[in-house]
C-alpha cells in the first residue's frame, strides 16, 4: 500500500517538474522567436529601430496587453471571452457621449466606462453560470454581436472626437520618451502576478482551469470565479478603450475589431493552454510583444492589410497546434 503511494507521489512530483521544464523551455524558444524577428524586421527596414518606431510599438501593444489580461484569465479557466474587441468599441462611444455630448467629468466618464466593462463582463458570466450555456463561446460570441451593435446604434455610427486632456492622458502623454501607456500596462501586469499568485482567489482559478469538476468537489465556489474572471474581463477591455481613446483623441464604433483575435494569440503565443489551468501572466506580455512587433513589421515593409489579416489567423492556428503538441508530449513524458 504504502509502495503505491509512493509511486503515485513520484509520479505527481515528476509530472509536476516536466510540466515545469515544459513551461519554461517554451518561455525561452517564444523569447528567441521574438528576438529573431525583431533582428529580419531591422534588417529589412532600417526604420525599426529608431526610437520613434520604437515608442510606437510600445503605445501600439498597450491597448493589446490590457485587453489580453482579461483574455488570459478566461483562457486560464478553460474558456474565452471573444467579446473584448466589442466591449472595448462600445468603452470608446460610451467615453465619447458622456465626456463629449453630456459634458460629464472627465473622472466620472472614465468610473462610469469602466463600471459598465465590469457590468457586460459580468453579463457574460451570468449567461455561463445561471444560463448554463454549455460554453463561453456561445455566450461572449453574442456579448460581441450585442455590444458592437449597440455601439453602431447609440451614435448612428458616426465618430466622436475632442476629449478632455485627463481622458487623453493614458493614451497620449509621454514621461520622457516612455508613453505613460506603458507604465500602466506594467502597473495592470504587476497587480494580476500578485493577484494570481499571491491571493487564494487566483489559486482558485488555476484550479477552476485544472479541473473544474474537482474545484467544485473540494468547495471552491466555481460561479463566482468565473463570473469574477469575465468581471474582470470587461473592466480590462473598457480600459484598453480609455487607452485607445486617449491614444488617438477620438472614439468610433469599430473600434477594437481585431483586438479580440490579437488578444487570443498573444495569449496562447504566450505559453497559456486552451485546456486551462496552464499558464503565467508574465509571459503573455511576450505574445503581445510578438504579434505587436509582427503588425509593425508588416506595416513598415508596405505588405498588403489582406496578408496581414491572414498572417493573424496563421499565427493564431499555429500557436494552438504547438500548445496541443506541448501538452501531449507532456503528458506522455510523465507517464
Amino acid at each position: 500500500m504504502s509502495m503505491g503511494k509512493k509511486s503515485a507521489s513520484e509520479s505527481t512530483r515528476n509530472h509536476i517538474m516536466i510540466k515545469g521544464m515544459s513551461e519554461h523551455l517554451y518561455s525561452l524558444g517564444v523569447l528567441l522567436s521574438l528576438f529573431i524577428l525583431c533582428i529580419v524586421i531591422s534588417i529589412l527596414s532600417p526604420r525599426f529601430l529608431t526610437l520613434d518606431n520604437l515608442m510606437n510599438v510600445a503605445a501600439q501593444g498597450a491597448v493589446n496587453a490590457i485587453v489580453s489580461v482579461g483574455m488570459f484569465l478566461a483562457i486560464l479557466t478553460g474558456g474565452i471571452d471573444l467579446s473584448v474587441g466589442s466591449v472595448l468599441g462600445l468603452s470608446t462611444m460610451v467615453m465619447g457621449i458622456f465626456a463629449v455630448k453630456l459634458g460629464v467629468s472627465p473622472y466620472l466618464s472614465i468610473l462610469i466606462v469602466l463600471l459598465m466593462g465590469g457590468l457586460l463582463g459580468l453579463i457574460n458570466g451570468l449567461l455561463l453560470t445561471k444560463l448554463h450555456l454549455p460554453h463561453p463561446f456561445i455566450s461572449t460570441l453574442g456579448m460581441k454581436q450585442m455590444a458592437r451593435g449597440l455601439a453602431l446604434v447609440v451614435t448612428g455610427a458616426v465618430p466622436i472626437s475632442g476629449f478632455a486632456k485627463p481622458i487623453q492622458f493614458l493614451g497620449s502623454y509621454t514621461v520622457g520618451c516612455v508613453p505613460v501607456s506603458l507604465f500602466l500596462v506594467m502597473v495592470v501586469y504587476i497587480l494580476m502576478y500578485f493577484f494570481l499568485t499571491r491571493t487564494a482567489t487566483g489559486r482558485y482559478i488555476y484550479a477552476v482551469g485544472g479541473n473544474t469538476e474537482a474545484s467544485r468537489l473540494s468547495g471552491i465556489n466555481v460561479s463566482a470565479i468565473l463570473n469574477l474572471v469575465y468581471t474582470i474581463s470587461g473592466i480590462t477591455a473598457a480600459l484598453a478603450g480609455l487607452v485607445l481613446v486617449g491614444r488617438v483623441n477620438a472614439s468610433y464604433p469599430l473600434a477594437g475589431t481585431d483586438y479580440d483575435s490579437d488578444a487570443i494569440a498573444a495569449v496562447i503565443i504566450g505559453g497559456a493552454s486552451f485546456f486551462g489551468g496552464v499558464g503565467k501572466i508574465g509571459n503573455t506580455i511576450i505574445g503581445v510583444l510578438l504579434i505587436t512587433v509582427l503588425r509593425n513589421g508588416l506595416n513598415l515593409l508596405n505588405v498588403d492589410s489582406a496578408f496581414q489579416t491572414f498572417s493573424m489567423g496563421a499565427v493564431i492556428v499555429i500557436a494552438v497546434a504547438i500548445d496541443v503538441w506541448r501538452q501531449k508530449v507532456t503528458k506522455n513524458a510523465a507517464k
